[in-house]
């Protein structure tokens, strides 16, 4: 059996432009399943179109079946392995960011709106002082 060590996925993590997976940079000692170095760049990792379309089919198999059977299913069509419980860690690490993420844009667009409201209440009290002003001058 391979000894995997840890699976953590690197921030961003497989993003795809135009139908096409793109390089993302490599925050962990470990490369992840997708993922390998670039030839001449270490801190880059460049996608592995292959392994990484099967993980997205794999993403489908894994409501059906168990993660030790579709584990075994990816490292046989893809010819890298990958442990059930590292395929657990990154698609729940996953799931965790993709949440995140939406809360983080949630949160974003409620601050705007705050923004937004704290402007226009201090425009019209700095109005109303100079409408005052303006009246006792007069």
């Amino acid at each position: 059996m391979n000894k995997t060590g840890r699976w953590k996925l690197p921030q961003p993590t497989d993003l795809q432009e135009d139908n096409e997976w793109i390089e993302i940079p490599r925050i962990a000692r470990t490369v992840p399943f997708g993922y390998e170095l670039h030839p001449e760049d270490s801190e880059i990792l460049v996608p592995i179109p292959d392994e990484l379309d099967k993980l997205q089919q794999a993403k489908k198999y894994i409501k059906q079946y168990s993660y030790r059977e579709v584990a075994n299913w990816l490292s046989k069509n893809t010819g890298r392995y990958i442990s059930h419980v590292g395929l657990k860690k990154r698609l729940d690490n996953e799931k965790t960011r993709n949440n995140k993420a939406r809360s983080l844009r949630k949160w974003a667009e409620y601050a705007k709106k705050a923004i937004a409201k704290a402007q226009a209440l201090e425009e019209n009290r700095l109005n109303s002082k100079k409408k005052e002003s303006n009246a006792d001058a007069a």
